[in-house]
């Protein structure tokens, strides 16, 4: 099945697909156990930052959202987010390529059992800085992640970018 995917990039202070990510989000975190986060900070941080989006085109006229970054001014990576329907397509590196492009270095934290997490930004060139233990609400540990400033990685995720 063929779907068109529209990009859309949300500015600091709107709340476009606010919702939609939740739901996102909150789906994933059913299924797998992830991305935990009370739903008050997630709309805070939402607003405060740079959502780049990838928008299904379907039936209705709004489309479905089916992936998300959500980025501070600094390249940090607040929440990243692919409908696992859409997981293998290249949208998490399309995510993060864009992130790349905008920012001088990126980095973020995932839990340390979150595995899929880890071997996605590894297989990126994301490199462990340090062990944040007792991060999360809940008691869970953290990776601080950061990508590698290698020229030819960055090259590399470029070509994601673009369909």
């Amino acid at each position: 099945m063929s779907v068109n995917v529209d990009t859309r990039v949300v500015p600091p202070g709107s709340d476009d697909y606010v919702d939609a990510a939740w739901d996102l989000k909150e789906g994933i975190r059913r299924s797998e156990g992830v991305l935990k986060q009370q739903r008050g900070f997630f709309v805070d941080a939402y607003r405060r930052s740079t959502v780049y989006c990838y928008i299904a085109q379907g039936p209705s006229e709004e489309g479905e959202l089916i992936a998300f970054a959500s980025t501070r001014r600094d390249g940090y990576i607040l929440f990243l987010a692919v409908a696992p329907e859409f997981r293998s397509d290249g949208y998490g590196k399309r995510l993060v390529a864009t992130v790349a492009e905008h920012h001088q270095s990126v980095t973020c934290h995932a839990r340390t059992t979150n595995h899929n997490a880890l071997d996605f930004y590894e297989h990126l060139g994301f490199e462990i800085q340090r062990r944040i233990n007792g991060y999360y609400e809940d008691g869970g540990d953290a990776y601080y992640l950061r990508l590698g400033d290698d020229a030819s990685l960055r090259e590399k995720l470029s070509r994601f970018i673009g369909f």
